[in-house]
């Protein structure tokens, strides 16, 4: 028997502080990098059993150190959370939810002893929360565990065991904003914001790339507007600029309709020359001449803008407050109406920045018009016969 990758077992007799004899039987065996290892068993059935299972699992490659997963899960997310490539914010958002969600009650326990029903009920104390939120929370932990399989700390992922049931999303459709209430609010808005709609709704932007779009980010001659940068907020009030959701940068077509606004806009507001680090709070300075900037020339802060110019005007335009109706509505709005008149997904994925057609499917398939009657009419015009004209009497 090769003892190099096969377990064995030995028979131990030792005498108690009786005199009794107690025979117990010790399996042992050298993991793959050599080191030595052993457990013992009161009965001989179970450490041969151990042993047969421990060389199998040398041989097809499958061994696992037992002293593996002694790690606690808060040790081994820091570590895992410090070697991520994020952007500031995503890693700024994933620790916090780690730290606020996760390592109050996964935290302490190690990796080793987090089974399934661990997870379970982990997650129902999270029923408090939007389910959009506890899906995230479940997305981060579970990509935790992934990279403890990958590090051969632990076997399996026990979030994605079949006994988990794993938070589900709002089963809530997109409600696309009518143009009268998109006018509605833009007609509420101090007259110096005034173009946010109109770039939102006519170009599809998200809030910050609305806020981080130049006067050099206009192609005339293509009629094209190239979105490179958003403004991120981090440590609650410093701005910075970074790429677009997704580090993806895209071009949109220019409507004349938006055109318009924008320079009407700037004939009363010229673009300001504003300087912000990039992608970083001490990265490198990046200039841009923002069309939007605050009465001070600098650049706009959501935390900012939202509570205090865009609330108010949903209130004096008479909507609602709630998070669908923020500024992303002007997005949808913009979606439903590409979709309306024929675009596709592709193109509007495209548009939009995201980086799967199929998300684009997933969040507006409803908007889309139906296609049944334009099947009908299809098949009508083409399987048709054209009656015969009527016979002339003789």
């Amino acid at each position: 028997m090769e003892r190099t990758n096969m377990a064995w077992v030995e028979r131990r007799v030792r005498k108690d502080s009786k005199g009794k004899q107690q025979v117990t039987y010790r399996v042992r065996w050298r993991e793959p990098d050599g080191r030595a290892r052993a457990k013992s068993f009161p009965r001989k059935v179970d450490a041969d059993r151990y042993a047969a299972t421990v060389s199998a699992d040398i041989v097809r490659g499958h061994y696992f150190d037992l002293d593996a997963g002694k790690v606690p899960f808060e040790e081994y997310a820091l570590k895992w959370l410090a070697a991520q490539t994020f952007d500031e914010g995503t890693y700024e958002a994933t620790e916090l939810r780690l730290r606020l969600h996760a390592y109050p009650f996964l935290g302490p326990l190690l990796l080793k002893e987090i089974q399934p029903f661990t997870i379970q009920t982990w997650l129902r104390g999270l029923d408090g929360l939007a389910p959009t939120y506890r899906r995230v929370l479940y997305s981060n932990v579970s990509t935790v565990f992934t990279a403890a399989v990958d590090d051969k700390l632990i076997q399996q992922n026990p979030c994605t065991a079949k006994s988990v049931r794993r938070p589900k999303l709002d089963p809530k459709k997109v409600v696309p904003w009518t143009l009268d209430r998109v006018l509605a609010v833009q007609a509420k808005l101090p007259e110096r914001f005034a173009l946010v709609v109109a770039l939102g709704a006519g170009l599809g932007l998200r809030q910050g790339e609305i806020f981080g779009l130049s006067i050099d980010d206009l192609d005339l001659e293509k009629n094209e507007v190239s979105v490179q940068r958003q403004i991120k907020v981090r440590n609650g009030n410093k701005l910075i600029f970074g790429l677009p959701k997704g580090r993806k940068t895209r071009t949109v077509p220019l409507p004349g309709v938006v055109l318009e606004a924008i320079n009407e806009h700037v004939s009363a507001r010229p673009p300001r020359a504003v300087t912000l680090p990039w992608d970083k709070l001490d990265g490198p300075k990046h200039t841009a001449n923002l069309l939007l900037t605050t009465r001070q020339a600098g650049a706009i802060n959501r935390n900012n803008f939202n509570p205090y110019i865009w609330r108010p005007a949903l209130i004096a335009a008479g909507v609602e407050l709630r998070r669908e109706n923020g500024c992303h509505a002007l997005r949808h709005f913009y979606a439903s109406t590409l979709l309306d008149s024929g675009e596709s997904i592709k193109a509007l994925s495209e548009y939009l920045g995201h980086a799967d057609p199929g998300f684009t499917l997933r969040t507006y398939t409803h908007l889309m018009p139906t296609s049944a009657e334009r099947t009908r009419n299809a098949i009508n015009e083409t399987l048709r016969v054209p009656s015969a004209p009527p016979e002339e009497p003789d």
